[in-house]
């Protein structure tokens, strides 16, 4: 197996999206860091997962802060020695008013959840990765960050941080054996509604499970050379 063993750091694992990541990443046999805000849903998830006590650790952090996401990195080298994967899937969505209208506190929390989260992450993992010579970061994005729509100002605004921070870690990061790149969603489908009620509203949805797949692919040595890709996962049929 590709990630058989790969030790696989997940920022926001309790939410759906990295649920399912978790799953099917331990399914494939990778070893797991989960990490979350939450350490009653961080022990809900492990009883859903049942994984060998040897394959997974969990961290409560707030990766926001300054420091947090350091003391992840020492966590997940004192039980694993190494860390290959990291995904950050944390961050929320604040939208809906103009921005005559919108309040300077919105836009500074979507920067924390997207932005500086990620930045917090790839300064801790990083350098370790390069210094094995392999690894894999990945985030979720939109489209809306090529064309912003209406009254979305402090989501985008976050995830164009996000996403020009990913882009210049793949251009540093070339012909390393560590690549950043950029999936990116209109809508994650978590209760499957593409499939249960299809509609023209949910017909570019993505369900987990396709993210999943996708991710599984950028962690494969035949992704080697796929760097800084923003890879759209929304097309309908």
């Amino acid at each position: 197996m590709a990630i058989q063993n790969k030790i696989t750091v997940i920022a926001g694992v309790t939410g759906g999206l990295g649920r399912v990541v978790a799953r099917e990443f331990a399914a494939q046999g990778a070893k797991l860091v989960l990490v979350g805000t939450n350490a009653e849903r961080l022990t809900q998830l492990v009883d859903e997962l049942k994984p060998d006590p040897e394959s997974y650790l969990t961290v409560v952090a707030d990766l926001t802060q300054s420091g947090s996401a350091q003391k992840v990195f020492e966590a997940a080298l004192a039980k694993f020695r190494r860390v290959e994967i990291l995904f950050n899937f944390i961050g929320g969505w604040i939208a809906g008013k103009p921005v005559p209208e919108v309040p300077p506190e919105e836009v500074e929390n979507m920067l924390a959840q997207h932005f500086w989260t990620s930045f917090n992450l790839a300064q801790a993992f990083i350098p370790h990765m390069r210094e094995n010579h392999w690894g894999r970061y990945v985030i979720i994005s939109t489209p809306g960050v090529g064309a912003p729509p209406a009254n979305s100002l402090p989501y985008t605004v976050g995830k164009v941080a996000e996403e020009t921070l990913m882009l210049t870690l793949a251009e540093e990061l070339k012909n390393t054996g560590v690549t950043a790149n950029i999936l990116r969603v209109r809508s994650i489908d978590v209760e499957h509604q593409r499939e249960r009620e299809p509609s023209p509203k949910n017909a570019s949805w993505t369900t987990p499970e396709e993210i999943a797949a996708a991710l599984l692919y950028l962690c494969s040595e035949e992704a080697n050379r796929v760097n800084g890709a923003r890879i759209p996962l929304y097309g309908a049929p």
